[in-house]
């Protein structure tokens, strides 16, 4: 891969911890290529199969981004995560990869970029939680879309061009390595 290494990063305040490269800042965003890769801890979804659980996840954020009727399902499949265990049993993510339409912030229909989003969710029932991991890679910046300001319209610089992982390698590594520390975290543990 490119001369770009992945280093461990805290997160909530150390209790987990992941790692990716460290050109992602503060709430791990890479402005200058419109990539984000966000951590969310979420109340459990019962009522979600765990074997569906990364696609219904990847739905929802493609409706409440108003991009559900503009989504096609790449991939999805299952990572083992030696390095987390939940009881005797490794715990396990489920994930998928769709590729949708999507506006920044208020931004309407007409300034949608085009972007590949991975999505992992790793249900942590001892602890009545989803963590959710996902990334977004934009494929195609539109020229009404308040990012073009900083990464300029039109397809994607690929990451390997521009001397960066590719968000792929990227997702996997922090989806490989996220641990919890603290399970305190999770009101009082498991």
């Amino acid at each position: 891969m490119a001369g770009e290494s992945c280093v461990p990063r805290s997160l909530f305040g150390g209790a987990i911890s992941t790692a990716f490269p460290a050109r992602f800042q503060e709430v791990f965003v890479d402005p200058d290529r419109d990539e984000s890769l966000i951590f969310e801890l979420l109340d459990l979804k019962s009522e979600v199969d765990d074997a569906g659980s990364a696609i219904w996840f990847l739905r929802d954020i493609a409706n409440e981004q108003d991009a559900g009727d503009n989504m096609v399902v790449e991939h999805s499949g299952t990572l083992e995560l030696p390095g987390l265990r939940l009881g005797e049993a490794p715990a396990v993510a489920r994930t998928s990869v769709g590729q949708l339409a999507v506006s920044k912030g208020r931004q309407g229909r007409e300034a949608q970029n085009i972007v590949r989003l991975y999505l992992a969710n790793i249900r942590l029932k001892n602890a009545a939680t989803d963590a959710v991991i996902t990334a977004y890679e934009p494929l195609s910046i539109n020229p009404l879309s308040e990012s073009a300001a900083a990464v300029a319209s039109g397809p994607a610089i690929p990451a390997e061009q521009a001397g960066c992982l590719p968000m792929s390698e990227i997702f996997k590594v922090a989806v490989m390595n996220f641990n919890v520390h603290d399970w305190n975290l999770f009101n009082g543990g498991p």
